[in-house]
């Protein structure tokens, strides 16, 4: 009678094995003691001898695979006998598992996602809007705000909505025209990537059937709470338009502005509520600018819900959509990446001269942080395995060097990026990180700006934090923590003397980075900070 052998459990961590060497084929007689296959554990490949004898009758793991511990290894019987119960059927699967899949096909098809039924019940002109992708990791969106209501009329390139992606609020608009049928979900209500948004079309048709449940809802609003909607719409355009630091723009907009080095703040935009448009900067000329804006009507700080402290009376606020993805990303870097900690006191008395002297040029102001920025970007060239990422079986080296830097927001905590960062100078540093710093916390940075980081930096010195960790922001592999500058005494030529001293802790994931590598780049940045002139050569 055929034997069916398991993967073994070779080690007390084991959980799978990797068949390295398979010693016998499909038909070998096998006798006990016979070296069957190498097995590859978590620890060690380890020679699995045979404690049956008989002929090699099935194969359940191909060389250089892996399976579970306790699944079908082998099996090992009479030749010729039949085992395809003892392989649930796997032997003559290959045409049942195909019949299976075309099952599975057709399962598929005719049970279409909402999005096809509704493309099949489309009334004629009507354009049906799915929640936007608009970054790499959303799997969600937020409809923080509705800029039009079910009634209106919408032209294209104008804003629909506002989007709360994981990352940052974005602009949302129409590519058609016609009136807003249908909102698929509610004002401040999340629905999945693909899941039905808005209904456009001519006025006046029966869009009912189409999309989701739940749009029925929001579609078929009362007219008094229509009526109140509109009038906060009225008010808002004064808000958003009078504030430097969230422009109304159109994306095409935004991007020819960039292209053309022109100052967006300074031109009147003619679409709707002041909203710039692709003709405003074609027409633009200079001395068409209008005159600096005042100051914002409105903190921006205005935006969060102030927290009060009532003796006795818990209180409960509802995760955002930021707040629940740095809850997720925080969580799955601790427990999967292996961190460990290095830490280093610097000597900041020459930084703090030389700052002192860059800041004494005119229109130059700098920051300790920018210079930490820059030297770790220095730092960073002469050890390229930080600058490195973990992916499975391989690690990539990063070929640019783009810095995030840790900013705290109402919502949390949101990391924007600067892009080749070694090859940006002190002032440059500076005008990026205040610009970043302040739209991360109006909600005003894009997608884009928040991705593609290398290596991230998170600073709490102003808070007057000595020393503390961070968690890394995968898939970096290493994040450097800044503490405050103290003044401690310290031996300088045998002398006991006051010193101003900054720690470092860097969080390495040793999966990437080894002690050794890790310490090494401390000890580079080290020099950079306590010599900064170094950074010049």
């Amino acid at each position: 009678m055929a034997e069916v052998i398991t993967m073994p459990r070779l080690s007390d961590t084991m959980t799978e094995g990797k068949v390295a060497k398979w010693h016998k084929k499909v038909g070998d007689k096998v006798k006990e003691g016979d070296i069957l296959a190498e097995i590859e554990t978590d620890k060690a490949v380890q020679d699995f001898e045979s404690e049956v004898e008989g002929t090699l009758l099935y194969v359940g793991v191909e060389e250089g695979g892996a399976a579970a511990v306790d699944s079908v290894l082998a099996i090992i019987g009479n030749e010729g006998e039949d085992i395809s119960g003892l392989t649930g059927g796997e032997a003559p699967k290959s045409n049942d598992s195909e019949e299976k899949k075309v099952d599975e096909d057709h399962k598929t098809e005719n049970n279409a996602t909402s999005i096809e039924q509704t493309d099949a019940e489309v009334p004629a002109g009507v354009e049906v809007i799915t929640m936007p992708r608009l970054s790499d990791t959303m799997t969600e969106g937020k409809v923080a705000k509705w800029h039009k209501n079910v009634g209106d009329t919408v032209k294209e390139g104008d804003l629909l909505a506002e989007i709360e992606t994981d990352k940052a609020v974005q602009d949302f608009e129409s590519e058609f025209n016609g009136v807003l049928l249908k909102q698929g979900v509610e004002e401040g209500g999340a629905a999945p990537v693909d899941s039905v948004l808005a209904i456009i079309g001519p006025e006046g048709t029966d869009v009912s059937g189409v999309g989701a449940p739940k749009a029925a809802t929001s579609s078929e609003k009362p007219a008094e709470q229509k009526t109140e909607t509109k009038e906060e719409e009225k008010a808002a355009p004064a808000a958003n338009s009078s504030s430097s630091e969230r422009v109304a723009i159109s994306p095409l907009a935004k991007k020819m502005a960039q292209d053309k080095g022109v100052d967006i703040n300074s031109i009147q935009g003619s679409g709707e509520n002041g909203r710039i448009v692709k003709k405003d900067i074609e027409n633009y000329q200079p001395s068409a600018a209008k005159p600096a804006a005042s100051a914002p009507a409105a903190s921006p700080a205005a935006a969060q819900v102030a927290l009060s402290f009532v003796q006795g009376e818990d209180t409960e606020t509802p995760n955002s959509q930021v707040r629940n993805v740095i809850a997720k990303r925080l969580s799955e870097s601790k427990f999967t990446a292996p961190h460990y900690y290095l830490m280093v006191e610097i000597n900041m008395d020459k930084a703090i001269e030389a700052r002192k002297e860059i800041n004494s040029l005119p229109d130059t102001k700098i920051s300790f942080n920018d210079m930490i920025i820059k030297a770790t970007a220095v730092a960073l060239r002469k050890h390229p395995q930080v600058n490195s990422s973990w992916a499975g079986d391989k690690i990539i080296h990063r070929g640019n060097i783009n810095i995030g830097v840790a900013v705290a927001i109402p919502d949390g905590l949101v990391v924007p990026v600067l892009k080749n960062t070694d090859q940006m100078n002190y002032t440059q540093i500076s005008a990026a990180v205040k610009d970043m710093a302040a739209r991360a916390k109006n909600k005003g940075l894009k997608a884009n700006e928040m991705e593609g980081s290398t290596f991230s930096i998170s600073n709490l010195g102003m808070f007057g934090i000595e020393t503390f960790t961070s968690i890394i922001n995968q898939p970096n592999s290493a994040i450097l923590s800044v503490g405050a500058i103290i003044e401690k005494p310290v031996v300088k030529n045998g002398q006991i003397v006051v010193g101003n001293i900054m720690k470092l802790s860097l969080a390495c994931d040793h999966r990437v980075v080894d002690g050794a590598t890790g310490a090494q780049f401390l000890q580079t940045l080290k020099t950079y900070l306590e010599n900064p002139l170094t950074l010049l050569l």
